[in-house]
């Protein structure tokens, strides 16, 4: 596991409900949103920072709305993390 990507997401509570919601299943950034009780403007901007970091992946890039993120690998490897520290 990657320490450093880690200590990002538990840097933020934003960080942390997001990986810890798209750990159940892919969803899109409004039911992020509605299921973490975020704004959808913090969720888009979240889910644009923690792709850069390679944490979630955007599993439909062609669709302008719609967007459905996943967890990467190392994204699923933090939210087991994180699920055992709760």
């Amino acid at each position: 596991m990657d320490w450093a990507k880690y200590g990002h997401v538990i840097a933020s509570e934003y960080r942390k409900k997001i990986v810890l919601c798209l750990n159940k299943t892919p969803r899109t950034p409004k039911q992020t949103s509605k299921e973490t009780n975020l704004y959808l403007s913090h969720v888009s901007r979240v889910l644009k920072d923690l792709k850069k970091r390679q944490i979630v992946a955007c599993l439909t890039p062609r669709l302008r709305r719609g967007k459905v993120f996943a967890l990467t690998d190392e994204g699923k490897e933090i939210a087991e993390n994180l699920e055992r520290t709760r």
